[in-house]
């Protein structure tokens, strides 16, 4: 299939339409209360998330995600979010010549710069030469919300918030 310079809203409108002629996923997230889910996504994860172009910038966009995963599999992401990191949210401290310590979600790196966003969500960009070592971490910017931080209900909530259309 060639590449589409369609934007992205009109290509997620396509695999949504998609989606809805096998009739599949809805059902799953039919469950819980959206509103409360709202509510509890902004309180909880609304300031590293995006959902239809509101949020922070840090951890993926979630604006569709109910369309690409399983409940079982956001659950998952939720309770564990080391188990299983996307690519361009990987953990990384790079560490200046002077000991400053930057710890961000890497983004892009060749052999003589990496650009990461920091936990602030701001942009930056490091020559190789200039930093004393980029480490890679292998746990995940996002804190695990296990049932003692984000009861099952409220999980329940959150992702029938994820799932409204």
């Amino acid at each position: 299939m060639p590449s589409s310079a369609a934007p992205d809203s009109e290509i997620w409108a396509l695999v949504s339409y998609i989606r809805s002629l096998n009739g599949g996923g809805t059902a799953e997230s039919a469950r819980g209360n959206p509103e409360s889910g709202e509510r509890t996504f902004w309180a909880s994860c609304g300031s590293c998330h995006i959902v239809n172009g509101r949020g922070g910038p840090l951890g993926p966009d979630l604006s569709h995600i109910t369309q690409n995963q399983s409940r079982d599999q956001l659950i998952r992401a939720v309770r564990d979010p080391n188990a299983s990191i996307p690519d361009g949210y990987r953990t990384v401290t790079v560490v200046t010549r002077d000991g400053q310590r930057i710890r961000g979600v890497r983004k892009s790196e060749d052999a003589f710069s990496i650009q990461m966003m920091d936990e602030t969500g701001h942009l930056r960009g490091f020559l190789k030469s200039n930093v004393r070592d980029v480490v890679s971490e292998t746990t995940s910017l996002m804190p695990a919300f296990g049932p003692d931080r984000l009861k099952d209900s409220d999980l329940t909530d959150v992702l029938a918030f994820l799932g409204r259309k």
